[in-house]
């Protein structure tokens, strides 16, 4: 059944029929596709007072273990520049969901812990993500579901992503 790229497609084959026109379906299914899970998320985020950059430094430091997270690594981790982690975490700090403390190692650096408030928080927020990107790729079956991430992971590596 044809979709609404399908039909931008047939559009520009009779418009500019002389261009490959074929990198546009992908293209613009990833930015529908994106479109819709960010939506999906949003409002799955906003049920435990969240948004998406709050639960991303949350979900990184709990998966990160006990010991936290210099800001630097959670940049890394978060794909994020060292402003957009400061207010990242003014803002947790400010709502008692993470602490920053001096790194015993190095009294010069700074270490983001998740507080229990914190921890409790991605904690219930968690499963709820899970069943949300669970339902959002619900159309696919399993074997399809891993072509899909091997092939992105591919145009990934392609683009420079870094692992």
């Amino acid at each position: 059944m044809p979709d609404h790229v399908d039909r931008v497609l047939s559009q520009w084959a009779v418009e500019r029929p002389d261009l490959d026109v074929s990198a546009m379906g992908v293209i613009g299914r990833l930015g529908r596709v994106q479109r819709l899970v960010d939506a999906s998320l949003r409002a799955t985020f906003a049920r435990h007072d969240l948004d998406a950059p709050s639960f991303d430094v949350l979900a990184t430091l709990r998966r990160s273990g006990d010991g936290g997270l210099t800001p630097a690594g959670l940049m890394r981790s978060g794909m994020v520049t060292s402003g957009a982690i400061t207010q990242r975490l003014d803002r947790l700090e400010e709502r008692g969901l993470v602490r920053r403390a001096a790194s015993d190692a190095d009294r010069r650096s700074v270490v983001v812990q998740l507080t229990p408030a914190g921890r409790e928080l991605v904690d219930a927020a968690l499963p709820d993500h899970v069943a949300t990107e669970e339902r959002l790729l619900a159309g696919l079956d399993p074997a399809q579901r891993e072509q899909l991430a091997s092939t992105l992971r591919t145009l990934l590596e392609h683009l420079g992503d870094e692992a």
